[in-house]
């Protein structure tokens, strides 16, 4: 029983690392169209590359493991498209638009860092050591996007 708690838990960690990058990437691609600015779009292009690279290492982990990944709600997916197509028609400069980035990359933090702190200590260490990369990555995304405010 002890080890199907923690095998739930395991899949319940990568599943939320693949929602938080999927996210990520696809509010990316919608806000992308929007950015005026070079050195901004530049970066949330390479934040991009980052997140497709950690969605790439949990379907390979998923697949390994026989773990079946959970999807992003759809819901939540369409109304995160409408809420930044809005902010971004409202205010597309610069600063509007790293802030936005910004409150997106804290959130997914503060959701794994949770994950994190919640964490079985023999947790499986594949799954957990691409939650402490994943982590590792936003915060850089973090203090990236502070430079464009």
């Amino acid at each position: 029983m002890e080890n199907d708690c923690k095998r739930k838990q395991s899949e319940e960690i990568l599943s939320e690392i693949y929602r938080n990058v999927n996210y990520a990437m696809e509010s990316i691609d919608d806000i992308l169209p929007e950015v005026e600015h070079e050195g901004l779009k530049e970066e949330i292009r390479v934040q991009h590359d980052g997140y497709a690279e950690l969605s790439a290492k949990c379907a390979k982990i998923a697949r390994d493991k026989g773990i079946e990944m959970k999807e992003p709600s759809s819901l939540k997916k369409v109304m995160m498209k409408g809420s930044i197509k809005m902010n971004a028609m409202m205010d597309g400069s610069r600063n509007h638009i790293a802030e936005m980035m910004l409150k997106g990359t804290v959130m997914g933090i503060t959701s794994l860092r949770t994950s994190q702190s919640d964490m079985f200590p023999d947790t499986d260490q594949e799954i957990a050591k691409l939650l402490s990369e994943t982590i590792d990555l936003e915060e850089k995304y973090e203090q990236r996007l502070k430079e464009f405010l």
